[in-house]
């Protein structure tokens, strides 16, 4: 790779609580990528905007206000629509595990739930990049 992974980290929805994506997005900057954080209360249009705009590699969203089933497959069709299902797409927050195999059928690659260690999801994206 000629250039670090470019992360945009998002919280779609009306969810006010950034606490737990602002400690992934710094753990993804430690770990030497590239973080856009939107802020809060973003709509999918918005988040899908820039992630393309930003040339990104990985789209990370953090919900904690149950709205996980209608967003985050609407930013996957998004990112269709526009020609970027090159983009990984996962996930986190409080989001029950009944909901996450129909949110990784989807099109979601990964859910992480809280407590995930943040090794985990660099992990994740350094294995599961589609670049």
């Amino acid at each position: 790779m000629d250039r670090p992974i470019r992360v945009l980290v998002a919280k779609p929805g009306l969810d006010g609580h950034d606490r737990g994506a602002k400690v992934v997005a710094r753990a993804l900057r430690d770990a030497g990528m590239e973080v856009i954080y939107t802020g809060l209360r973003q709509t999918p249009e918005q988040i899908v905007a820039a992630a393309i705009q930003e040339d990104v590699d990985v789209v990370a969203m953090s919900i904690l206000s149950g709205a996980h089933n209608h967003l985050f497959p609407k930013v996957v069709n998004l990112l269709r629509g526009e020609g970027a299902d090159d983009i990984l797409v996962i996930g986190g927050g409080v989001i029950p595990d009944d909901d996450i195999p129909g949110l990784k059928d989807a099109g979601i690659e990964a859910i992480f739930t809280p407590g995930t260690a943040t090794s985990d999801i660099i992990y994740f994206i350094n294995n599961n990049l589609k670049r």
